[in-house]
């Protein structure tokens, strides 16, 4: 199973927890601490100055070297190309082209506006680099436009790694796992990941364990534990996981060397 941390998201600020890490220094920190709390792989957000969201390449290269240094090729290190209603579909296509990262995460959603020709140049031009998509989907809408996309060759794979959001920010709806359920009647062949806002984050990852799924967990969609009191740091929210999996010894948490292998399309 992979365990995927987005530990920081484009909205939250010291505001909302003092221990977001927003800058090189301390998301290098969180991916070591993550890492050995059982962590296969790392979503990353970059900001500003003002804590801003950018997607400016400079700032994630910065980012990814802190993070190299400390760890190495043990974390798999995905960007994000989350517009925020500040970035353009062009805008956020030519951030990983001049980027090349190893994965992105990408929204049908935002996407789908740039056309079927510039989605099917940008995907043939992931697979010829070797950057690993994973595509976002907030609903089962989405997931028919991603499988209408493989049917018509605009994406050349039959199967992609797939994000389930699971809740709102706005309006702010907490998830549970009922939500799952349309996801999982018709996903097919797409390997799937889920992350969930609010609370239930911690139970509704559980469930994504033993229904086969991999998991985004982290200070992006959910700042408290199981009790419902605030995590100290990201890596509070993975340990019960990995310990859930241990416990029930059906899965384990898979290395950053599997989850590339996963988070691989089937191109």
């Amino acid at each position: 199973m992979v365990v995927m941390v987005a530990p920081n998201g484009a909205r939250k600020t010291r505001d909302d927890h003092a221990a977001i890490p927003l800058t090189a220094t301390e998301l290098a920190d969180t991916a070591e601490s993550v890492l050995e709390s059982g962590a296969s792989a790392l979503h990353l957000h970059v900001r500003d100055a003002d804590a801003r969201h950018r997607l400016d390449p400079g700032r994630y290269r910065e980012a990814l070297d802190a993070i190299r240094q400390r760890v190495g090729d043990r974390l798999l290190l995905q960007v994000t190309t989350e517009a925020v209603g500040i970035y353009s579909p062009t805008e956020q296509i030519e951030v990983v082209r001049e980027l090349v990262p190893e994965a992105v995460s990408l929204s049908v959603r935002e996407l789908a506006a740039a056309g079927d020709n510039v989605i099917a140049e940008f995907d043939r031009w992931m697979r010829d680099t070797a950057v690993l998509p994973q595509w976002i989907l907030y609903s089962v809408e989405e997931l028919a436009v991603l499988d209408d996309w493989i049917r018509k060759d605009v994406l050349s794979g039959s199967a992609y790694p797939v994000l389930f959001v699971l809740g709102t920010y706005h309006p702010r709806q907490d998830a549970s796992p009922e939500m799952l359920v349309p996801f999982l009647d018709r996903v097919g062949s797409h390997d799937w990941m889920a992350c969930a806002f609010g609370p239930a984050e911690g139970s509704i990852m559980q469930t994504v364990a033993d229904r086969g799924g991999h998991a985004r967990i982290g200070f992006e969609n959910n700042l408290v534990d199981s009790k419902g009191e605030l995590a100290p740091d990201n890596a509070s929210l993975v340990r019960p996981l990995v310990a859930y999996l241990g416990k029930t010894g059906k899965r384990s948490a898979a290395t950053a060397a599997q989850a590339r292998e996963i988070l691989t399309p089937h191109w």
